[in-house]
């Protein structure tokens, strides 16, 4: 059961990664788009996705959660629990330096990323719990 809610979640984080990817994409082609996740200056992911802190190495975020989503996925079809929770952490810890960025530095909340936060973590206790 836990593994088929963790390749549940994941699965999640890889809707939202896309979702996110997608309005990065619009946003750099239609300046005046705004997202459904834009409700006001406060509350914006769109502010969160076009910031500075959106990529490493040049590759967006949301990429990288694409990604790491597959990958747990894939894992979870092996029951390879221990792999799982170490990327969970990695992605956990990651998840608190970007609500860092998000919340503090940027001074916005973005829905699309702090479901992902929460995605992260229930992720990380999750597979600590089945370990």
């Amino acid at each position: 059961m836990a593994l088929i809610l963790m390749q549940l979640l994941a699965l999640i984080g890889v809707i939202l990664s896309l979702y996110a990817l997608k309005v990065e994409w619009i946003k750099k082609k239609i300046k005046n788009y705004n997202p459904v996740c834009n409700i006001n200056e406060k509350i914006s992911c769109t502010k969160a996705f076009m910031s500075k802190y959106n990529n490493v190495a040049g590759i967006s975020n949301a990429w990288y959660g694409i990604f790491y989503y597959l990958i747990i996925i894939a894992l979870g079809q092996y029951n390879l629990i221990n792999y799982i929770f170490f990327l969970a952490l990695f992605a956990f810890l990651s998840s608190i330096y970007l609500a860092y960025i998000s919340y503090i530095k940027l001074k916005t909340f973005c829905l699309v990323c702090s479901s992902v936060y929460v995605i992260n973590l229930l992720l990380l206790v999750i597979s600590a719990v089945k370990l």
